[in-house]
């Protein structure tokens, strides 16, 4: 079980509660030092998000208390006004990082969900004879070449207000170095946005970065500011902006001169001061020789171009990353510590990944979860039903004995391989197969889309078992 404690007045979390409730968290309430300490007592939090100050309680109570503890939960400081100075002050005793409200619960959630102790990240280099205080951003895993380039480029503009053009593959973490970016920058304490510029079609979109006036279009109820305007004093992130509308870029190229928004509907010119960051999985100069993107855009973005490498061009980051995210799905789903087996390693150094990051995230998931705490197989990254067989090796000779006999009328001979006998009959994989598809219909009433799920196959596969198997005779129906 998850496990969070919230220092802060009973508003200021409680639109985040059910949602944190349903994702499987338990959640702890405090409103002093007091009933912190004693909910520390019984449970161990993952991380601890408190107020600067509540009557009879500021925090540095909290970070002073935890300060000569190694275990002690991160603590996460939650503000509805935020201060930079408060901020520095805070993180220079230890808080992990500093919020303004309102709570987000997927912000949450990702948080609660990373190791405990991740290892510090790289100071940044002075700019302009400042050096920001915001030094924790997300860990950004790997020591190939390819990606220290990019994050000694990353620190050292970090704390500039120049747009970023970051580009790469699907899935190689674009949208976390935008918020790498954004935390280690002078604007940390401000809010960092993201719009997904493909997600929404022109219209839509332009009412979401720019904000709209009641009555601008129809569904218009209410005046509603935009992305840029709630972005004001801190980071905008553009995700796949080259999938936006060429009258769009028009517009937002204005922005990005100016600095000054229009409202949808609206007369009145809104001055805002926003970092942009940008991401493209493109081509952008090729997009541009297409007529397909602005070349002034283009040019006003790309002042500093960000390329991330593939997963393929970082050699053995994958098996960093491989325990990073192991250790992380151990920890979130409460399981016993998983080796990879030496197959698994070399699977991983020889797999191309197409998926990049994400790809690899979500293999180790799945790895872990099948695995229950054995070294992992290549056969526990699943990657094509197909080519696996339904159950692993340990399944099967749990099945041979009583239950098997019953369910053969037919046993193999007893078999001996190099050596090795097997005591008794064997039953063929490929019948074992056929029986436990079987049993998961008779355990779904003949539903295929959950028998498909509790047997761990594609609705695809299932179907093209049950059809060979009527091909040979086997009555299924």
């Amino acid at each position: 079980m998850r496990r969070l404690l919230f220092l802060a007045p009973a508003q200021a979390v409680s639109a985040v509660f059910a949602p944190l409730r349903d994702a499987g968290f338990e959640l702890g309430m405090a409103e002093n030092m007091k009933g912190a300490s004693l909910f520390l007592q019984k449970s161990d939090p993952g991380v601890i998000f408190a107020r600067p100050s509540m009557p009879g309680f500021k925090v540095e109570e909290l970070l002073t208390f935890g300060a000569d503890k190694p275990e002690f939960p991160p603590v996460i400081i939650i503000t509805d006004k935020g201060d930079a100075q408060e901020a520095e002050r805070l993180m220079s005793l230890g808080a992990r990082d500093y919020w303004l409200e309102p709570l987000d619960t997927e912000r949450i959630a990702a948080v609660a969900r990373e190791p405990r102790a991740p290892a510090p990240v790289p100071a940044l280099s002075t700019l302009g004879g400042h050096k920001p205080a915001y030094d924790k951003g997300p860990r950004i895993v790997g020591h190939a070449p390819a990606i220290r380039r990019v994050l000694k480029l990353a620190r050292q503009v970090a704390g500039s207000k120049a747009t970023v053009l970051i580009s790469g593959e699907s899935g190689t973490g674009k949208e976390m170095f935008s918020r790498y970016l954004h935390s280690m920058s002078k604007r940390a304490s401000g809010p960092f946005i993201a719009v997904n510029c493909a997600a929404l079609p022109e219209h839509l979109l332009e009412s979401e970065l720019f904000g709209h006036e009641k009555g601008a279009f129809t569904g218009a109820i209410a005046r509603k500011p935009g992305k840029f305007e709630l972005a004001d004093g801190g980071t905008i992130l553009l995700d796949e902006i080259s999938e936006m509308e060429l009258g769009l870029q028009a517009k937002l190229l204005r922005v990005l001169q100016e600095g000054e928004v229009d409202r949808v509907g609206g007369t009145e010119t809104i001055k805002v001061d926003v970092r942009v960051l940008a991401t493209t999985n493109r081509d952008l100069e090729d997009w541009v020789k297409q007529g397909k993107f602005r070349q002034d855009l283009y040019f006003r973005l790309n002042v500093i171009p960000l390329r991330l490498p593939s997963l393929r061009e970082r050699g053995d980051d994958v098996l960093e990353l491989a325990s990073f995210f192991m250790n992380m799905y151990i920890r979130e789903y409460g399981l016993p510590p998983t080796p990879l087996s030496p197959a698994a390693v070399e699977w991983l150094r020889t797999y191309d990944f197409p998926g990049n990051v994400r790809e690899l995230q979500n293999l180790m998931e799945r790895a872990v979860l099948l695995a229950n705490g054995q070294p992992v197989q290549p056969r526990h990254f699943l990657l094509e039903e197909d080519e696996w067989p339904l159950f692993d090796d340990e399944e099967h000779e749990e099945t041979n004995g009583e239950e098997s006999h019953a369910a053969s009328s037919e046993p193999a001979p007893a078999t001996n391989v190099g050596g090795d006998a097997f005591a008794g009959p064997v039953i063929p994989l490929h019948e074992m197969e056929r029986i436990m598809i079987i049993k998961g219909l008779e355990a779904t009433s003949g539903n295929r889309t959950q028998a498909a799920e509790l047997l761990g196959i594609s609705v695809r596969t299932l179907r093209n078992k049950l059809n060979e198997y009527r091909a040979l005779g086997h009555p299924i129906d």
